[in-house]
């Protein structure tokens, strides 16, 4: 199970959550399981800019961390998202939370996400999972 942030705060964000969803129910690589609910939240970072879209998913897979990583930054793209500068605007980020109880970290990729709990809009999604 991997539990995946989604954000993103250029066009229309909760149009383009609702087809990522459909997009990862109808993938070969995983299993859509559980989303949260889409929320707004003020960004961080870079400040100047518009407010951000987030929710919570989670996904069965049998893909490693690293293939994972792949797939997501593949669909971000497949999503238009384009790495102008750190904490850009974009119209779509994926990042992994969790992935089962795996401790992983790399020159590109640490489980769990390092910065998860000090994020409302990753803090919020999860206890509204929980419900």
């Amino acid at each position: 199970m991997v539990t995946i942030g989604v954000g993103g705060n250029e066009g229309d964000c909760v149009k383009r959550f609702q087809t990522l969803f459909r997009y990862f129910q109808n993938h070969r690589f995983v299993d859509l399981v559980k989303t949260a609910p889409i929320l707004k939240n003020p960004p961080f970072g870079f400040l100047n800019q518009n407010d951000f879209y987030n929710s919570i998913i989670i996904l069965k897979t049998n893909q490693s961390p690293k293939s994972m990583l792949k797939f997501l930054l593949f669909t971000e793209k497949k999503f238009k998202r384009k790495r102008s500068f750190k904490n850009a605007p974009r119209t779509l980020d994926l990042d992994i939370i969790f992935y089962d109880n795996i401790k992983f970290k790399s020159k590109d990729l640490i489980i769990p996400h390092p910065h998860w709990q000090k994020r409302d809009s990753v803090v919020i999604p999860l206890l509204l999972l929980e419900r």
